[in-house]
């Protein structure tokens, strides 16, 4: 689990292989992550935007930016927590994940979140 705290707003990433949708031989890995959103502050947030930066072998693999998350923009209230699992291919056994969300306070502050730079290992990388 990798965590990261911003501005009172808590980051946990938990990343897994899918090994059935992974293909080795053709340079497909594919992983979940499962991430989990907690709001320490006061204010009520809502997330906005993603923004991914997703390297394979260490080099530049995608940029993905978007609306909220999983086709959501959550609010969240002082303790509320949003969870989510999504995915992500890249064409290598390692390769790693961060990015940031655009939050917006009830107060309507604009301001980014973190999110901590995870690891992504295929099992066959291990040995």
């Amino acid at each position: 689990m990798y965590t990261k705290t911003t501005k009172s707003i808590s980051i946990s990433v938990k990343p897994a292989p899918i090994l059935e949708q992974s293909d080795p031989v053709e340079g497909v890995y594919a992983f979940s992550y499962n991430v989990q959103i907690e709001n320490l502050g006061p204010e009520t947030v809502q997330l906005l935007e993603r923004h991914w930066i997703i390297t394979s072998a260490g080099k530049l693999f995608d940029e993905v930016v978007g609306d909220g998350v999983v086709g959501m923009q959550p609010i969240l209230e002082q303790g509320d927590k949003f969870e989510y699992t999504s995915g992500a291919i890249i064409e290598d056994p390692v390769g790693d994940m961060k990015g940031t969300y655009t939050m917006r306070s009830s107060s309507g502050k604009f301001f980014e979140v973190e999110i901590p730079e995870f690891n992504l290992v295929y099992p066959t990388a291990l040995h």
